[in-house]
């Protein structure tokens, strides 16, 4: 199954993570270099919407912190742990689209 996310043109590399709908919900799109990533826009904590700020997500609610290259948790209280980090959903870009894969091997 393949779903449109974001087009990676509208993610420029200076530019702050952007929100864009999926499946009901919202992700952080976002590049890193050249490589393009999203994760779900919720906090661990409690759920709350993550700000990009200073190179880190940010949950303006709580103030937990994740790194904007991988999702891992920096700080504040959202659980922490080997592995704690952000919802990544897999992905991949096909022509102008980043698509959200579920069930497919790249």
């Amino acid at each position: 199954m393949k779903f449109p996310s974001a087009r990676p043109a509208t993610c420029r590399r200076k530019e702050r993570a952007r929100v864009f709908p999926d499946f009901g919900r919202e992700v952080q799109v976002w590049r890193v270099d050249v490589r393009i990533c999203a994760s779900a826009n919720a906090c661990l904590h409690l759920g709350g919407p993550l700000e990009c700020k200073d190179g880190a997500f940010v949950c303006p609610w709580q103030g937990a912190r994740f790194d904007t290259t991988n999702g891992q948790r920096l700080d504040g209280p959202a659980p922490a742990g080997a592995g704690t980090h952000l919802m990544l959903p897999p992905t991949r870009i096909e022509g102008e689209e980043l698509l959200y894969v579920w069930g497919e091997t790249p």
